[in-house]
């Protein structure tokens, strides 16, 4: 599959992640399979697709949690695939990861200025106690956080106050690229604008490019620059946040978007239902052809034999058999097609 190239971005830059063919097989189960991407410095693009899709797989990959089956992840320019658990340790403050469950990534056993405090002692830059407890502060201060915080426990904690924590050591740091994965789902929903707005705040003043993992489509709105959709392991689109909201080329993004909930009841009420066939590929044995024809009503048969490839539409890329280049052609909302298989 060919890499997908953002449009945003100094040309001159080296970009912060590039992804190139990554597959992770878990024995027979295809969890990730064939994904390529390419993320500039200082962008914010967005992850989304279905539970199972591979999207958490992605990210694990990138910070070498995982060890990838084939293919290549450069961050800043530095191959890390093949490197050394030695060599990667070298490198890896250019990266940093915020976890779904801020409980579940924190040392119960330490106090949260130590946890923060945990790049510092582990990377080359070799400072004293002095100043990595006042890099801690600091830390604790742009998160929103009091420095007393530092002498706690996690579990003395809100899950809010959790995930800042979580954030703080990420960023301490300075990576250039922040993999967030689901950074919200464990939280209540009182606290998840205040999580994403430091984000964003952090995301703009700061600059480092961030992968951010998730299936809220309004954080998505609200945060990306752009939206890579993945199913089944695969990118089936990738465009700028405003047109894929505006007018989702692939026929899975259109299916997502009008799952999505809507604030407003009249605009809910006037979207036009998907309904997708019940038939549900396992990665283990994916279908041939397009991996999401066993459930897309527009399916015909090509789409049963022959891998769609990344077409050009405005602003990105689509695999469909249906999108022309200038992203018509797979209008699902509304439309009365019937599959052909």
């Amino acid at each position: 599959m060919t890499a997908v190239r953002s449009t945003q971005g100094s040309s001159g830059d080296v970009p912060a992640l590039e992804v190139e063919d990554l597959k992770m097989h878990f024995g027979p189960v295809r969890a990730v399979d064939g994904f390529s991407l390419t993320l500039p410095q200082g962008q914010l693009t967005a992850l989304v697709g279905e539970s199972g899709s591979g999207k958490t797989t992605v990210g694990r990959c990138v910070v070498r949690l995982l060890e990838p089956t084939s293919g290549s992840v450069k961050v800043g320019g530095v191959d890390m695939t093949h490197l050394s658990r030695r060599q990667v340790r070298h490198h890896d403050a250019r990266v940093s990861m915020v976890f779904q469950d801020p409980a579940g990534s924190l040392n119960p056993r330490m106090l949260v200025g130590d946890i923060i405090a945990e790049p510092l002692r582990m990377g080359r830059e070799r400072l004293s106690a002095s100043r990595r407890s006042a890099r801690v502060t600091a830390e604790l201060g742009r998160v929103g956080l009091g420095a007393e915080v530092a002498y706690r426990y996690a579990h003395e904690l809100s899950g809010g106050q959790r995930q800042r924590v979580s954030i703080a050591r990420a960023l301490i740091s300075s990576p250039s690229l922040l993999i967030a994965d689901e950074p919200t789902s464990a939280l209540d929903v009182s606290v998840q604008a205040s999580v994403l707005n430091l984000l964003a705040d952090l995301q703009r003043d700061i600059g480092f490019a961030c992968l951010f993992i998730t299936h809220d489509l309004s954080a998505v709105e609200y945060l990306a620059d752009e939206v890579a959709v993945m199913y089944l392991g695969q990118i089936v689109e990738m465009r700028p946040r405003e047109q894929i909201f505006a007018a989702p080329a692939h026929p899975y993004t259109q299916a997502l978007l009008a799952a999505a909930p809507v604030a407003d009841p009249a605009v809910q009420k006037r979207r036009d239902p998907v309904i997708l066939g019940d038939d549900l590929p396992s990665p283990s044995d994916p279908p041939s052809g397009c991996r999401f024809h066993t459930r897309c009503p527009l399916a015909f048969d090509l789409c049963t034999t022959q891998i769609p490839e990344l077409r050009t539409v405005p602003g990105g890329v689509a695999a469909c058999h249906l999108v022309q280049p200038d992203g018509t052609g797979s209008e699902l909302l509304g439309g009365s097609e019937r599959r052909h298989i």
